[in-house]
């Protein structure tokens, strides 16, 4: 039989409406509906007006539920924990610390000093209950002291192998690749010895760089492996010590690495990296420059077969053998009318700003307005002729004794330029060991690069799973910081890719906008008496994607029970 229940809390008594059953031969209360405190029940039964909130506030709840409820599924917390355990007087655990950080990185990138008032904004208070002085920032960094090198290392091969079966990722084929990032780490700072100037991708020059190696899948660019070096290092120089990494996790998980195939671009060619690809006994697929193969650039278009015109539309290919890198393997020569029209449109470009440089040059040299010597009128020409193959189709005359009678001519060879399309725009070398797969095949592996470099992207991207802000300047700060960035890629690839399976196809941004509109509304109630006003709990109106996101990650356990 139902009955009402009160409770005493805050001075004033809440009631429920209770049933009660034998469970196990004890009795047990099965179901429980929350009525309100006494004026609320009596003004229900009379038909009295309903007491109106006094004010409300907005949380969010969708982004900061689907997240944690990643972090949670992959047990974050408990196997950072078992590593390093809590300090005596921290507030809460360094997996809880991790963890929290994660979840920030992915939805709303912040600065440890402003995650209190963010936390603030969101629903996470009602799951991880903590107190305000455990969100200080200094107990971040604590928490981040705490880990060492080796100790990332353990952690992340927990994590990452439990999400390789908790999720049923493909290992048979992964990507691997590099880049650095900009930081804004002071010239002067001796313990970053991380951070160092570079070639930067980010064209920024001016600032000190952290590089980065991913080794992601090709099922959905989850990432499984990463390793963080001074930025000043050449990427190729950083390949063995990844391909080491991932041929030990892997053989972790299964015993033979046969089974593998690491797929990567041709800056990571050099003979001693592809020995070492050799040795291992894993399968590759990478490429090479086809400039440097004119046997193959020579093979007439006739031998060309179209691919596999439902996923590559009008590409071609050509099977056949090449010598590279101390060895001899697999090619596979492509021509792609879309890489070939995108190369004939960036010439256009080039061409017409080396016309427009020569065209100023030679006014100036005809108005006689240079004093400069005949070897630095031949360097500013050889300069504007440098661009990629700008110099195999301009040709230049310079004539005259002196600056006075300097004159300079040219003219463009259309046919050099033709023949220069024909031969080489549009095709790529596909290099591999993997002799038994159909062509379509090394193709779609060799296009999983382009997980990676989505992957980088992601992390370049300043509002959602952001390797920016980093507010840390020394080297085991910067390594932790990088473990949060690339774990925070991993859970917003595995929310995208689950979503993906669900007939839902949005990128992160996308897919992270669509839950953060799932707000939790608090309605503050008060009746003019002492205490604190009373919290009423609903969740947002839902679209129809938002109620199948909603569902497929399980946000009922977080949504508000009254």
């Amino acid at each position: 039989m139902p009955s009402i229940v009160g409770k005493r809390q805050g001075g004033q008594t809440y009631y429920y409406l209770v049933e009660s059953a034998r469970v196990d031969g004890k009795p047990r209360i099965v179901s429980q509906q929350y009525m309100g405190p006494a004026a609320e029940v009596i003004a229900k039964l009379t038909g009295a007006a309903a007491v109106a909130p006094v004010r409300s506030q907005h949380k969010r709840f969708g982004d900061v539920a689907a997240v944690w409820s990643v972090l949670a599924g992959l047990d974050v917390v408990g196997l950072v924990d078992d590593v390093a355990p809590r300090h005596a007087h921290a507030g809460a655990s360094v997996g809880t610390y991790l963890a929290l950080a994660t979840l920030n990185r992915v939805v709303d990138p912040c600065s440890k000093r402003a995650f209190a008032d963010w936390w603030a904004t969101t629903s996470g208070p009602r799951w991880v209950k903590l107190d305000e002085q455990a969100l200080d920032h200094r107990r971040f960094w604590d928490a981040m002291d705490r880990l060492g090198d080796g100790d990332l290392t353990v952690i992340e091969t927990q994590i990452y192998g439990g999400m390789i079966d908790r999720y049923g990722l493909d290992l048979a084929s992964v990507a691997l690749d590099m880049t650095n990032f900009a930081t804004h780490i002071n010239s002067t700072n001796e313990r970053a010895s991380i951070a160092q100037r570079g070639k930067a991708k980010q064209k920024r020059v001016d600032l000190r760089l952290i590089g980065l190696a991913l080794v992601v899948t090709r099922d959905g660019g989850i990432p499984i492996v990463s390793h963080a070096y001074p930025g000043d290092r050449p990427d190729v120089t950083q390949f063995t010590t990844v391909l080491d990494e991932l041929v030990t996790r892997y053989r972790l998980l299964i015993d033979s690495v046969e089974s593998l195939t690491v797929v990567y671009d041709a800056g990571q060619n050099a003979a001693d990296n592809h020995a070492l690809v050799e040795e291992s006994g894993v399968g590759f697929v990478g490429s090479l420059p086809p400039s440097d193969h004119p046997d193959l650039l020579d093979i007439p278009r006739t031998r060309y077969r179209v691919v596999d015109p439902d996923r590559f539309g009008e590409l071609t290919a050509v099977d056949t053998t090449v010598t590279a890198l101390g060895v001899t393997r697999r090619a596979v020569l492509t021509h792609s009318p879309t890489l070939h029209a995108g190369q004939s449109r960036g010439l256009d470009q080039t061409l017409a700003k080396a016309h427009a440089r020569l065209v100023d040059l030679q006014a100036r040299l005809d108005r006689a307005a240079t004093r400069r010597s005949l070897a630095a009128v031949e360097a500013d020409i050889a300069t504007i002729l440098k661009p990629r193959w700008v110099g195999q189709i301009i040709t230049t005359t310079l004539t005259g004794d002196d600056p006075a009678t300097f004159r300079l001519s040219w003219r463009t060879n259309s046919r050099a330029r033709a023949k220069l399309e024909q031969r080489l725009f549009g095709k790529r070398i596909l290099f591999t060991n993997r002799d038994t797969w159909p062509v379509a095949d090394v193709v779609a592996a060799y296009r999983s690069q382009s997980e990676a470099e989505f992957g980088f992207r992601q992390l370049k991207d300043p509002h959602v799973v952001s390797f920016s802000p980093m507010h840390h300047w020394t080297d085991q700060k910067i390594r932790v910081h990088v473990f949060i960035c690339v774990l925070a890629l991993a859970v917003a690839h595995l929310i995208r890719r689950a979503a993906h399976q669900a007939g839902l196809h949005l990128s992160v941004r996308g897919l992270l906008t669509e839950l953060a509109g799932i707000g939790e509304t608090v309605l503050l109630y008060h009746d003019g008496g002492k205490g604190r006003p009373r919290a009423q709990r609903i969740l947002t109106d839902m679209t129809d994607t938002q109620r199948s996101l909603y569902d497929l990650f399980g946000l009922d356990r977080y949504a508000p029970t009254r």
